[in-house]
């Protein structure tokens, strides 16, 4: 009998554990899977991850890195880190693409401004100079809100690229704005460096929470996780995007015995 893991991976940030082990227990009573295991690392995925990732049982295990949208972590180490899986892997997707994520955000922004047409509601995303991932993601969830979120607007900005996020001031049209940070925990940025940002102490914007442990989320997980499935039932030989990037990404041996 084939057994099955869901392998939750996440980078270390102030209250990250906390939230992947809400998740992965949720995950567990609710996904027909024998496991589900946690990962986390803080910034070399490969060293930090190879251990772990040696000791995950389950002839199958659904890998799911736990963020909004693609990073060069989840693009190059994380898949590199994966091929010290025993198992079959499957590559997931980065959860901010999935429509539950929509509707997270709405009652995060909802539960510091009601929606309202002369409040703005920001999305605030970490954004990337040379990949068009965050980007993808935030304007995908700010075009399902204009058609649906009840707000005056719907704005997007980065840390990392354009429109920036300290331009929200000036780019804000409604009397009233509420910011919402796409990140799934707590991290430096959400709670140092975007509130800075946005001058929060000078009022007329209000700052949401992170999607942190919402039911929503795990939803999220559990369709991809699905959906993982079902393309292998299918069998079609359609290789997914994730899953080259698990297939050609290896290590690189940096010490005397080979390992990196």
């Amino acid at each position: 009998m084939t057994t099955e893991t869901v392998l939750l991976i996440g980078r270390e940030a102030r209250n990250a554990r906390e939230v992947l082990d809400a998740h992965a227990a949720r995950l567990g009573r609710r996904a027909d899977v024998d496991e589900v295991a946690v990962a986390t690392y803080e910034s070399e995925p490969v060293r930090e991850l190879r251990d772990a990732f040696e000791r995950v049982g389950g002839d199958v295990v659904y890998a799911v890195p736990m963020c909004t949208a693609h990073t060069h972590d989840t693009l190059t180490e994380i898949p590199a880190a994966l091929s010290y899986v025993p198992g079959d892997v499957r590559y997931c997707e980065p959860l901010g693409g999935s429509p539950a994520v929509t509707e997270v955000i709405a009652e995060r922004g909802g539960e510091r401004v009601p929606a309202a047409a002369d409040v703005s509601l920001v999305l605030v995303g970490f954004g990337s100079s040379s990949k068009p991932y965050h980007r993808q993601t935030a304007d995908y969830h700010a075009a399902r809100l204009r058609e649906r979120s009840g707000y005056g607007e719907v704005l997007t900005c980065y840390l990392l690229q354009n429109p920036a996020v300290e331009c929200v001031r000036y780019n804000a049209t409604m009397d009233r704005a509420v910011a919402v940070p796409l990140f799934l925990s707590r991290t430096e940025a959400t709670e140092r460096r975007i509130p800075e940002e946005l001058e929060l102490g000078r009022g007329g914007i209000e700052y949401a929470d992170p999607f942190g442990t919402h039911p929503r989320i795990t939803d999220a997980l559990h369709a991809e996780v699905e959906k993982q499935r079902a393309l292998a039932a299918g069998g079609d030989g359609e290789e997914t995007f994730e899953a080259q990037l698990a297939r050609t990404n290896r290590p690189v041996a940096t010490d005397g015995e080979g390992r990196p």
